[in-house]
């Protein structure tokens, strides 16, 4: 299963719903995912849906089957699927001003 996350830049058509075939396919950048599933392998995403010349043209929200969802673009610096993220280097401790 694919992870999904604010910033990524996804294709959404037939195979998430039909009612998103052919000429109502749609390129969203993510704005957010559902955190609950109501039916199995179907998801809320919210995004604003991209033009030719990758400009914003609208929000929206859609509900679409997950397994159909492809995933154009990753947002710059998140984690390939799979690949954890490696906290073995700990964050520097921030200094207190007082």
């Amino acid at each position: 299963m694919t992870a999904f996350n604010s910033g990524d830049v996804v294709l959404i058509g037939s195979a998430c719903s039909v009612q998103f075939g052919g000429e109502r396919a749609l390129r969203i950048r993510l704005v957010s995912v559902g955190s609950v599933d109501p039916y199995h392998g179907w998801v809320w995403l919210t995004g604003y849906v991209l033009d030719a010349k990758d400009a914003a043209s609208s929000k929206r929200e859609v509900y679409v089957q997950r397994a159909g969802i492809a995933v154009e673009q990753r947002r710059p610096g998140s984690p390939l699927p799979g690949q954890n993220v490696d906290s073995s280097h700990p964050r520097p401790a921030r200094a207190v001003q007082r």
